[in-house]
């Protein structure tokens, strides 16, 4: 099994509870409480542990809020490298009604990062020793556009493979630097990076190939929440439909998908064998409650039972050639 490393710039204090319902100026009592290390190459490595492999946490953090970061880590015994800054790590909040059934999530835009603070992160992993690095979640204020660009360059010149998920200008200006090993952007943050509305998925492959064409990353696995997944490469396209479960929360679904994903990569699977594991992940990731994250078992029970399932129909969950 490989060694990752993850880089969480932005990371978050993740709080979670349930409410029987919603209304304004009251004060609300809520339930079920939870409090998790979050982010997304934090939530990466979370799900890659469980799945039984080895994870080091890159991340920025700072004041209390940092230190309880710290402290949830060494709690989930994540093996971690801070780097320190000066502002507060930001707290997201995910709120669950039990009267309507909706789920609802609040996240500030962070501290803001000093020159110095984001050097001493990029000089910290010029060191890092791993097979895969994964760049996860939003660049926070002060922290350059091309930032995920510059690691990427630091990674292919030590032979590591890079994946980037991220969106908006992180996004756009990580793949612009090109060697991305693995890109895994959502069916909208696909769009926002095109400016196209790619109602098909004819469309969203044609956008997917050309990421792959230009040589900004070698595969590309798009996202589409109940609509399944899409996986490019130069081989061609695999289009598989969502796994079908029983929602609980969407918190994490993403990461769980990418951690599930490279695992298998690492564990010398194909591409995509990889994809339809990291697909059951994401899966997994919606059956848990608040930030929990995705879970071993559930992942490779749902990982077996669709490779058991029919296909869904021609031409939908094939892989297509060119």
């Amino acid at each position: 099994m490989a060694d990752i490393a993850t880089l969480t710039l932005n990371p978050t204090l993740d709080v979670s509870f349930e409410v029987e319902r919603i209304a304004p100026t009251h004060k609300l009592r809520g339930d079920k409480e939870r409090h998790d290390p979050g982010g997304g190459g934090i939530n990466v490595a979370r799900v890659f542990v469980r799945l039984g492999g080895n994870a080091r946490c890159y991340y920025l953090a700072g004041g209390a809020t940092g230190a309880a970061l710290d402290w949830l880590l060494d709690l989930h015994q994540l093996v971690r490298s801070k780097i320190p800054i000066s502002g507060e790590t930001r707290v997201s909040t995910s709120i669950f009604v039990r009267e309507s059934g909706g789920e609802y999530r609040f996240v500030t835009d962070g501290p803001l990062v000093s020159a110095a603070e984001w050097q001493a992160c990029e000089q910290q992993l010029e060191e890092a020793r791993c097979e895969y690095l994964v760049a996860s979640g939003s660049l926070p204020r002060g922290v350059p556009a091309d930032f995920y660009a510059r690691i990427a360059a630091i990674a292919r010149r030590r032979g590591i493979r890079f994946v980037l998920d991220s969106s908006g200008e992180g996004l756009a200006q990580g793949l612009a630097g090109g060697g991305v090993f693995l890109v895994k952007p959502s069916l909208g943050e696909l769009r926002r990076l095109t400016g196209e509305a790619l109602k098909d998925d004819r469309a969203v492959a044609e956008a997917a190939r050309a990421i792959v064409a230009r040589g900004q990353a070698e595969l590309v696995a798009v996202t589409m929440g109940r609509d399944g997944a899409m996986l490019v490469d130069a081989s061609g396209t695999l289009r598989l439909p969502a796994i079908p479960v029983e929602a609980s929360s969407a918190v994490g679904a993403g990461d769980s998908f990418l951690a599930g994903m490279i695992h298998a990569l690492a564990e010398g699977r194909t591409a995509a064998e990889a994809f339809r594991f990291g697909q059951a992940a994401g899966a997994a990731a919606v059956l848990t409650p608040g930030t929990d994250l995705a879970r071993a078992d559930d992942i490779r029970r749902l990982y077996a039972a669709a490779l058991a399932a029919p296909p869904a129909g021609a031409g939908h969950a094939g892989r297509e050639q060119g």
